[in-house]
């Protein structure tokens, strides 16, 4: 089911939810709403839903206008973060339950259940109640009705949260697959970076209700469009540090106090043109230790992660975030060289934090 989004806006009463939002998503695609709590993803998925009524915009599913359309017409299938299962019923009565409200023969909601079941891997559970189950096996129950049904959209709404980090990492992958599988039009609400980048063909980013960015995981990575969308989008988040760039001789320079760094010509340029100073931004993973660097600094802190350390560097007034292998066995108050792989810089405008390279 492909799915139009046109100039939409939520208000409730004089807060804005949501603000004229325009996405356009085809059919089978997998869709992630990535933001920080409050920035309009969950109030857009209720929209979507027929949960909230749009105060400004259409809606469209296919050729079909469905603002006024309830949401039992809708054809949506909804997993929710609270899985929402009934305590009453057993785990075969929660999934037929919307058949039971269509009023689905008996035989035919015993052969989908089960059939659903299967898929999901809980056919041995059917008889057991929500309580009887553990978070894992209690998010495939909420997958199953919302499958049972044959959706033609999909609809997650945070539905991991509960979940611990190794089970969560089992669910993104099984609910990857099946979305793949059945070829169901998904839109995944989601605060973890992580999740959107691994799960979602499309990334939607957005912040105070309005959209920042909607790309691929690859291309809001490398070539994000505002600093909003370069900070949120990458763990550990990027480095930001104001500078002035300039052009002597064909070279390209940022400067700022005593740090100073060579820029290419094809990122130094676009904002080289700029008036005053620019925001600058790396990635951790674009700088290095080294026995020689263009920067000195003095190591902050040192935060083993396992496989690799997260150090915080000092630089005068500035700090650089960056990961290092752990055989370094780098220690606080220890000092190094700086290296920075500026090929892979960016540049943001410090009034409307749009990217100086990437122009919408």
């Amino acid at each position: 089911m492909e799915i139009r989004i046109d100039n939409l806006t939520k208000k409730f009463g004089e807060v804005v939810g949501v603000e004229d939002l325009t996405l356009h998503i085809d059919d089978g695609e997998f869709v992630a709403f990535l933001g920080p709590s409050g920035c309009g993803k969950t109030t857009t998925l209720l929209t979507l839903a027929g949960i909230y009524k749009p105060t400004e915009g259409l809606i469209r599913f296919g050729e079909r206008i469905v603002n006024q359309v309830q949401p039992k017409d809708r054809n949506i299938g909804m997993v929710f973060q609270s899985y929402a299962l009934y305590p009453h019923m057993t785990v075969f009565q929660n999934i037929a339950y919307p058949l039971k409200l269509k009023k689905t023969p008996k035989n035919l909601q015993n052969e989908s259940v089960r059939q659903v079941a299967g898929v999901m891997g809980i056919g041995d559970l059917l008889d057991r109640r929500p309580g009887q189950l553990s978070g894992g096996q209690q998010q495939r129950v909420a997958l199953g009705r919302a499958l049972v049904k044959e959706p033609d959209v999909l609809l997650f709404d945070e539905p991991l949260s509960n979940l611990d980090a190794r089970l969560r990492l089992t669910m993104r992958g099984e609910i990857k697959h099946l979305q793949k599988n059945l070829g169901i039009t998904s839109i995944y609400v989601t605060h973890d970076q992580v999740e959107a980048m691994t799960m979602a063909d499309r990334i939607a980013v957005m912040s105070g209700g309005r959209l920042q960015a909607f790309d691929t995981p690859e291309e809001l990575y490398d070539r994000p469009k505002t600093q909003f969308v370069a900070g949120f989008v990458g763990n550990p988040p990027m480095n930001f540090i104001d500078v002035n760039v300039s052009q002597s001789d064909g070279a390209y320079t940022a400067k700022t106090g005593s740090i100073r760094m060579t820029v290419p010509a094809a990122r130094g340029a676009p904002a080289a043109e700029h008036a005053g100073a620019v925001v600058m931004g790396l990635r951790p993973e674009d700088i290095a230790i080294a026995s020689e660097g263009e920067v000195a600094g003095e190591i902050f802190v040192v935060e083993p992660l396992g496989r690799e350390d997260l150090i915080d560097v000092r630089v005068g007034e500035h700090s650089f975030i960056l990961l290092a292998n752990t055989e370094s066995r780098h220690r606080a108050g220890e000092r190094v060289a700086l290296q920075f792989d500026m090929s892979q810089v960016q540049f943001f405008d410090p009034q409307s934090e749009r990217s100086l390279l990437w122009r919408q």
